[in-house]
């Protein structure tokens, strides 16, 4: 599906796009953001990386323009009026229909930022923290609303999930459940790591977006790898695209595939001789699954999800022990 090339590409380029299928914005006029108020002061101060935006209280129309910033909107109790479109399984996923009561949530498109539709739905909140934003975007988004971005502490689309989530929650009002959300995942990780202290200093690699018969090894700062970091596994030096006659840079103790099932990857003959594949201390998902987006879009309900699914698999690989197929997990 032309969708998941497009992830492969986009992602591995941060400032390329997605190929992805644009909806229509009149269908998503009728939408509205639902709130679960926190006592707010009359207005807010967001640094970024441009200076400064002052956010409103009680914002009740919020569209989210970053990759993933929906996923760190809806666990705060605010529902989007719009949202950009990523991966076409959004809606679907567990978390996503709990925050929603299973409606989901509209979009406006995705291959670039469209300011009409993002203005059709006059929003009085902009959210664009996870998306390579240029100071001339910012200012066309300011234009219509108030805009959040991500500080200049870090470089573009690799704000930690932890510090875009307190971000968000300080520019909607709810910090304390902000707060809570944080001290939760990372309280679990906590708990994971000290029961598997085998995940420390082994060196995890994610080979993401393989189905198409490319290798893109993923960097450490890279929020699709932030979990098996945040579990004590190391990164591997080299990073980005790999070809068939170097595939040894991706034997190291464990290897995620991200994006084919084994039985795509065991195609490859080079693949298929590496000793962490015939070893098992490999797991395979596909973009469709629940997982590839849980990584993916990383909010504080998806990093938990991954932590269920994840933990014991790569404590199997680890110790020897068979690994599930997660091509569906």
């Amino acid at each position: 599906m032309e969708h998941r090339s497009g992830r492969y590409r986009g992602w591995r380029r941060l400032t390329a796009v997605l190929a992805a299928v644009v909806l229509g914005v009149g269908a998503l006029a009728g939408c509205a953001s639902e709130q679960k108020s926190e006592p707010q002061a009359a207005t807010v101060t967001i640094a970024h990386k441009f200076g400064e935006t002052k956010v409103p209280a009680d914002p009740k129309r919020v569209v989210t323009v970053g990759w993933t910033d929906q996923d760190f909107v809806l666990p705060l109790g605010v529902v989007p009026v719009s949202t950009r479109e990523f991966f076409q399984e959004y809606n679907n996923y567990p978390w996503v229909k709990a925050a929603t009561d299973g409606k989901g949530v509209g979009t406006w498109g995705a291959d670039t930022i469209d300011f009409e539709a993002i203005a059709a739905q006059k929003p009085d909140l902009i959210f664009a923290i996870y998306e390579t934003i240029d100071k001339q975007t910012y200012d066309r988004l300011s234009q219509i609303a108030p805009t959040v971005i991500q500080s200049g502490d870090y470089a573009d689309e690799e704000t930690p999930w932890d510090v875009q989530l307190l971000t968000t929650g300080k520019a909607l009002g709810k910090q304390e459940r902000a707060q809570q959300l944080v001290d939760e995942v990372k309280g679990r990780i906590d708990e994971a790591r000290k029961a598997n202290p085998e995940f420390d200093g082994k060196m995890l690699v994610v080979d993401f977006g393989p189905e198409n018969g490319g290798h893109y090894l993923l960097p450490a700062k890279d929020p699709r790898r932030a979990l098996f970091s945040a579990l004590g596994f190391e990164t591997q030096d080299v990073e980005g695209d790999v070809s068939e006659e170097k595939l040894d840079l991706l034997d190291r103790d464990v290897l995620f595939v991200n994006g084919a099932t084994r039985e795509q990857m065991m195609a490859s003959p080079a693949f298929a001789r590496l000793g962490v594949v015939r070893d098992g201390r490999t797991l395979y998902t596909t973009f469709e699954s629940n997982l590839s987006g849980a990584l993916t879009y990383s909010g504080p309900q998806a990093l938990l999800y991954a932590l269920d699914v994840l933990t014991p698999q790569l404590a199997n690989a680890l110790n020897g022990r068979p690994v599930a197929d997660l091509a569906n997990a």
